[in-house]
């Protein structure tokens, strides 16, 4: 396609936001408030769009589907270019080429997927029959830390199962959504998906509209809160992912060796910036010199940088808000004594970059601990049992994903089965899956995307019965 951007054809009234290259500071351009009348003409376009999709055989919706992951393909490396740009996550390692490929991936299975109609009843009286109807028209509300490939798990699904999309993305990331929405739309049909742009009112003007149906979210607690809230002047139906402060515990005797390069992505992929990263590391004493030298020794040996460099696989926190508040919990960690056992190295640039740190020293109670740092410094607690150990991993608000690692599976498993979260990896950490449900437990918010069950998700079941 023609390689031109959305940064010139950008809104130029009512400018809410700059968007920076995290790594440079380079200004990317002016993010404007979508206006409430411009909202309103989109959400009518939507309704009449809707009605003529969702009246598409499914056969047809899938094939048009599996175009738009061509389309993705065909483009990834100039849509990566731009995750490195606005994001900042470097295009070598699992970083922004791995981000399209994960969009090309979470279209096709969506595509791929059957939901027919169920008999879940019949005898000589009756019998009733489950069908999945469209809910209407999808309100996606998109994070900045994987800003294409948690757009596209909202998108395709909603579209998948006949509903129209009206996606915010957030104001940090806007010019890499807007340039994917752009490749999508090359293949969908006209205003079956949309886009606001703009700051948090904006995404509460759309959510809490009276003809949204379905509310996507993927963000804080706090503004799942507030999506919650607006939800109760439409009823919509909310799928929510409200972040993690996912702890890990390794078992007594593990071969650190054999994992270490596991535990090191499971905490810093896309510097920490993920959800469903390793955020607190639980050791037996007397493992935690053996765990903390060897994550110090393959830590030391990552590179970071601006990302457009093919030699880094790490690059800066997104934004300022960000990274003021992952400076924040340092500087507490210093005050409280916390022992810094590693601190990498700091490139030499102007962007938003703070280095890998592993630190001890450190409890439940303490904000590192408690709070979800989402940033590259990793507290790594001491316990003397594995009961200690659980007891202290499930004490949190949040219960999205935990991990357990150990040489012995079945032990790993009653460990897994007692930790209070959405997903329980074994000797792996994120590691999710287009196939395999995912969603959270406690405040991490409720509902689940992938598979099957998140296409159930972004539907309305209705019963015909029949009298026989």
């Amino acid at each position: 396609m023609e390689n031109t951007s959305f940064v010139e054809k950008s809104h130029t009234v009512d400018t809410a936001f700059l968007s920076l290259n995290p790594s440079t500071l380079e200004i990317i351009g002016e993010v404007a408030n979508t206006s409430v009348e411009e909202i309103e003409v989109k959400i009518e376009k939507a309704k009449k769009a809707q009605k003529l999709w969702s009246a598409r055989p499914d056969e047809e919706r899938k094939q048009i589907l599996l175009k738009v992951a061509e389309a993705l393909q065909s483009n990834s490396k100039y849509l990566a270019e731009w995750i490195t740009r606005e994001q900042g996550k470097p295009l070598s390692g699992p970083g922004a080429n791995f981000e399209m490929q994960a969009c090309v991936g979470w279209t096709q299975v969506p595509a791929s997927l059957d939901l027919p109609e169920e008999i879940v009843f019949e005898d000589e009286t009756r019998k009733d029959i489950l069908y999945r109807n469209p809910i209407g028209i999808v309100a996606a509300i998109a994070p900045w830390n994987w800003p294409l490939m948690i757009a596209i798990w909202q998108i395709i699904p909603s579209l998948r199962m006949g509903n129209a999309v009206i996606i915010k993305p957030s104001e940090y990331t806007t010019f890499c959504s807007l340039e994917m929405i752009k490749v999508i739309n090359t293949v969908l049909p006209e205003d079956i998906l949309q886009v606001v742009t703009g700051k948090g009112e904006v995404g509460a003007y759309l959510t809490g509209h009276p003809e949204i149906g379905k509310i996507m979210f993927t963000g804080s607690i706090a503004t799942g809160k507030k999506i919650i809230e607006s939800s109760v002047k439409n009823m919509a139906r909310l799928t929510l992912e409200c972040g993690g402060n996912d702890a890990g515990i390794i078992v007594p005797g593990l071969d650190v060796a054999k994992h270490v390069e596991n535990l090191f992505w499971g905490a810093f992929l896309n510097m920490g910036q993920t959800c469903a990263c390793l955020k607190r590391l639980y050791v037996h004493e007397d493992d935690y010199e053996k765990v903390m030298n060897a994550l110090a020794e393959y830590s030391s040996h990552i590179p970071m940088g601006n990302g457009a460099e093919e030699t880094n696989v790490l690059g800066p926190i997104q934004n300022k808000m960000q990274y003021d508040k992952i400076q924040d919990l340092i500087r507490d960690s210093e005050n409280i004594g916390a022992d810094f056992r590693f601190k990498g190295q700091k490139p030499d640039l102007d962007g938003y970059f703070i280095p890998i740190m592993l630190l001890g020293n450190v409890d439940n109670g303490d904000r590192i601990v408690d709070e979800e740092q989402f940033g590259p410094v990793l507290p790594i607690i001491k316990y003397k049992t594995l009961e200690e150990a659980i007891i202290k991993a499930n004490d949190s608000e949040n219960g999205l994903g935990a991990s357990v690692w150990s040489d012995d599976s079945e032990q790993a498993q009653k460990v897994a089965a007692q930790l209070e979260a959405g997903t329980v990896w074994i000797n792996q950490h994120g590691a999710i899956h287009p196939f395999v449900p995912f969603g959270g437990a406690k405040q991490s918010g409720y509902g689940v995307e992938f598979g099957i069950e998140g296409l159930k998700a972004v539907t309305v079941p209705k019963v015909i019965s029949i009298k026989k």
